[in-house]
């Protein structure tokens, strides 16, 4: 297991803000499935979903940013479980862009990649693998979008959101997987010790006009419309 719980530079535990995090939480002071279970929530809750400025941003500055996306905050994800000596690794896919429709609209949905880049955690606790994703929407953002779309009695696709049942998706961690995204999903690029692993193979295509203006532009609309939707 040592290698799932190595520090990379995308996974920079050793960081003073994730180290002071994990003190305050007294996080390495708890049962292990409660540490799991806790960590897991204040990733999923207290680092709101949002667009942060690359996929390639290291652990330490998701967590300052306050904010992330799967990719993201996946990488923040994995930072405090290594440092609280739990095993872990990421699972690279890539989901197509409908998901994203709603979150992303007008003229930045229109020319955004069609398969945008996608990960989740695979966390290694009482020897099995379990596969998180839940984490990536926080749940006041996605009560609102429930509220929003009352009349969804089914599968539901959009605001970043991909499940079969809208009313009931599985976000809670207690022994098993969660899933938020995971009915978006159209490649599989499979499993790697880190995300530092996982882009070395993989990154999101994307023209450099339209990678800055996503830095610039795009991802600001984005978080203004999720922003919008949580504070609605």
């Amino acid at each position: 297991m040592k290698k799932y719980l190595r520090e990379t530079k995308m996974l920079d535990y050793s960081s003073k803000n994730i180290q002071q995090l994990i003190r305050e939480r007294n996080w390495n002071d708890i049962e292990e499935f409660e540490r799991l279970k806790s960590i897991y929530t204040f990733v999923r809750d207290e680092i709101l979903f949002g667009y942060n400025i690359d996929d390639t941003v290291c652990a330490s500055k998701v967590l300052a940013d306050g904010y992330g996306q799967c990719n993201t905050k996946g990488t923040l994800f994995m930072a405090l479980l290594r440092a609280c000596s739990i095993p872990c690794r990421v699972h690279g896919f890539t989901i197509d862009k409908e998901l994203q429709k709603g979150a992303m609209t007008g003229i930045v949905y229109k020319n955004a990649p069609r398969n945008v880049l996608h990960s989740w955690v695979e966390v290694y606790f009482e020897d099995t693998w379990y596969e998180l994703e839940a984490f990536i929407l926080d749940v006041q953002y996605l009560r609102k979008l429930q509220i929003k779309n009352s009349d969804c009695t089914g599968a539901f696709c959009g605001y970043g959101v991909a499940v079969k049942d809208f009313k009931h998706p599985v976000i809670d961690f207690d022994r098993n997987n969660t899933y938020i995204q995971s009915e978006g999903i159209n490649q599989d690029f499979g499993v790697y010790d880190s995300p530092d692993d996982l882009l070395k193979e993989h990154h999101q295509e994307m023209s450099a006009v339209k990678a800055f203006l996503y830095r610039n532009l795009g991802r600001h609309l984005m978080n203004r419309n999720v922003n919008k939707i949580r504070n609605s």
